[in-house]
């Protein structure tokens, strides 16, 4: 039962979830308590499900692009011939941190307009650090006798990197997308004060109006996908990591 438990918890969120997204009108009791003066329960200038599906999507867009640049940057300083633009990369790849979601927001309209394109560009940013990070560790702390065995095989740089050392690390790299991702899922909502379609809209449609109900909406579905996504890249990371484990043996 103890083993089933944590299984069930997870289906049962993902269930509240979906009904909640798809019939929100099903949990307006639940809800009605958080209004005052006769206000809208249920968050009436848009779908739940379309901007949860347009909020994901901004997620999603910008972690991928994340991921293929940070690992890039990562395989190129790992290398002889990139060892030198290490600091460079750190450098850049930290830019993202060094400014608040807003300013980036704020810096990004006047060159790109309102909408999802300044959004993008500010999750970018913050989820380069934590992939870089990752697969700088993973591509630097791999066990040196596989290594030496890929070389004395006769493998070429390219047949090391594709087929020994990135399947090696990937644990490790899928850690640092799996933080990236929960830090976009959360920073998106901030995208909503320039115009993107995302969860941040019934959070602000709230605020704005004092509605703790709209609030709550927007706030706990950006919770539950974050708790959901986080808990599967940890389940597809620990696969991952005993798979490779089993091969290196």
């Amino acid at each position: 039962m103890k083993a089933w438990f944590p299984s069930l918890l997870r289906l049962a969120l993902v269930v509240l979830l979906v009904a909640f997204v798809t019939s929100p009108g099903w949990f307006e009791p639940l809800l009605k308590p958080l209004t005052e003066n006769n206000a809208p329960v249920i968050y009436n200038q848009g779908s739940l499900l379309t901007l949860t599906l347009l909020h994901l999507r901004i997620v999603l867009i910008a972690t991928v692009a994340a991921t293929v640049v940070a690992v890039a940057l990562a395989i190129l300083v790992t290398r002889p011939a990139g060892a030198e633009f290490l600091p460079l990369s750190r450098s850049l790849v930290n830019i993202g941190q060094t400014f608040p979601p807003v300013a980036v927001l704020a810096l990004a309209v006047p060159a790109v307009g309102f909408g999802e394109k300044p959004t993008l560009i500010a999750l970018f940013l913050y989820g380069l650090l934590p992939i870089f990070e990752n697969a700088l560790t993973g591509l630097t702390t791999l066990p040196a006798n596989v290594m030496e065995a890929a070389r004395g095989a006769g493998m070429t740089g390219w047949q090391r990197l594709t087929k020994v050392e990135l399947p090696l690390s990937a644990p490790i790299i899928l850690g640092g997308i799996r933080l990236s991702v929960v830090i976009s899922l959360a920073t998106a909502t901030i995208g909503s004060t320039v115009a993107a379609k995302t969860l941040g809209e019934v959070i602000i449609a709230g605020l704005l109006s004092n509605n703790l109900a709209f609030i709550l909406q927007g706030g706990l579905i950006v919770a539950a996908l974050a708790v959901l996504i986080y808990d599967g890249l940890s389940a597809v990371e620990r696969y991952t990591a005993r798979r490779m484990g089993r091969e290196v043996e």
